[in-house]
């Protein structure tokens, strides 16, 4: 996996390394830890009727990369495996709803994350 979490004072950066980043059409996304309301580790399977805008999706083998929009809301994907995902649901970021990521020890990131957030 090519993906990673930074963490600064402001926020987060999950970069896309690589051949993630390309199929995405970004290379890293900022998330102030103001703007997350919520984080989880679960399965996710995309409703067949989100949006891809821009990214990539190959659903037969489980792939999304980048934006889609779903029921008026954004999302940003990124996987390839079905595996846990880290869950990140936000309010009042510039874009996003919902960023839905896989990395390695799920459990973990998403545990630092909260750590960070409630250390506020």
């Amino acid at each position: 996996m090519r993906r990673e979490v930074q963490f600064n004072d402001e926020g987060m950066l999950l970069k896309l390394n690589g051949i993630t980043g390309f199929f995405a059409l970004k290379s890293e996304l900022k998330m102030p830890y103001s703007t997350v309301k919520n984080v989880y580790v679960d399965y996710f399977d995309a409703p067949k009727w989100m949006l891809r805008m821009p990214g990539t999706s190959i659903s037969p083998l489980n792939i999304f990369e980048g934006s889609f929009k779903y029921a008026d809301e954004w999302y940003f994907l990124s996987y390839e495996n079905r595996v846990p995902l880290v869950m990140i649901e936000l309010e009042g970021h510039e874009r996003y709803k919902y960023v839905f990521f896989e990395i390695d020890d799920p459990t973990s990131v998403a545990a630092d994350i909260k750590k960070r957030i409630r250390d506020l």
